[in-house]
């Protein structure tokens, strides 16, 4: 995906605050470099589809060579660190991205997932970053709540002063608090699960929904039901599972490859999800005549899963 420049529908809610789309600039960004940078810069990207990520880390270091102060450059060696499991170098480019545009709400996303992978606390990173940030501050309270962390989203908004957009989510923060409250009350053992335990209760709508369509044989809808899953939730890796399956069922299996390797980049430590993808990638890209990548994510499905 050039530049990953497809729409990620990202608002949090039905009338609730909108999250602005990854890179929502970067169609002409790259018309203020020479040829050469455009050429490696690409060059870096598709290596990285491919998972050869050493080499587009190589090249996207040239990138840099060639201008020290561009903000996608580290944003793309923050991820393709990332993906390559080099969480040290990955979290300094994030960090540095960041600092650059503080207000960027995928870059803050993008150091929160690498500093989830540690198991460092994102508080312990406030140092590094320019904190005090109203924009970043807003962004990081969005991420907290779309990852369920209620209570770390409430002490961030508790610095900001209000406007409509946080005082919508201020409501939905506590009314998922008041929700996960009356779970626990109601559950009498933990072997006796209540109806009500859902801390958020259309996150689990979606879920299920997706789940029974799968089974059925209306692609069509199941496209539209995920697609409508992830312009509330656009942080859930199961939704581009479903959206990309259907488009597979339905052989528009380009697109499926899209919105699969999108989903890969929110998947943390879940290998049953994980090996879905990778099963779904392998029949996309047999379909379109890649048998070599179809092979390469056959032969990373984990057995016993």
């Amino acid at each position: 995906m050039v530049l990953q420049l497809l729409a990620i529908q990202a608002t949090l809610a039905q009338n609730s605050p909108k999250v602005v789309p990854e890179e929502e600039s970067a169609e002409v960004f790259l018309e203020e470099y020479t040829d050469e940078f455009q050429e490696k810069f690409f060059e870096a990207l598709k290596q990285k589809s491919i998972q050869n990520y050493d080499r587009a880390i190589n090249l996207l270091l040239e990138c840099k060579q060639l201008d020290a102060n561009s903000t996608a450059v580290e944003h793309e060696l923050a991820k393709t660190y990332f993906l390559s499991k080099k969480y040290i170098p990955a979290q300094q480019y994030a960090v540095e991205a960041l600092i650059s545009e503080p207000g960027n709400f995928w870059f803050l996303f993008n150091l929160y997932k690498i500093a989830e992978k540690q198991g460092v606390p994102f508080q312990n990173l406030e140092n590094t970053i320019p904190y005090t940030n109203r924009a970043l501050k807003t962004n990081l309270v969005k991420i907290y709540f779309q990852n369920r962390k209620y209570k770390d989203a409430k002490q961030v908004l508790s610095g900001l002063e209000m406007n409509q957009e946080l005082s919508l989510l201020a409501q939905k923060i506590e009314d998922s608090l008041n929700k996960a409250q009356k779970s626990t009350e109601r559950i009498v053992t933990k072997n006796t699960p209540s109806p009500e335990r859902t801390l958020d209760s259309e996150l689990e709508r979606f879920r299920n929904e997706l789940k029974s369509m799968a089974s059925g044989t209306d692609h069509s809808d199941l496209e539209a039901k995920a697609r409508e899953a992830l312009e509330t939730y656009p942080l859930q890796p199961e939704f581009y599972y479903f959206q990309g399956l259907a488009l597979n069922r339905m052989e528009r299996h380009l697109q499926a490859v899209g919105v699969l390797e999108e989903g890969l980049e929110y998947l943390f430590d879940n290998d049953l999800l994980a090996n879905d993808f990778y099963k779904e990638l392998a029949v996309a890209h047999k379909a379109i005549g890649n048998t070599s990548k179809a092979n390469l994510y056959l032969s990373k499905v984990k057995p016993g899963f």
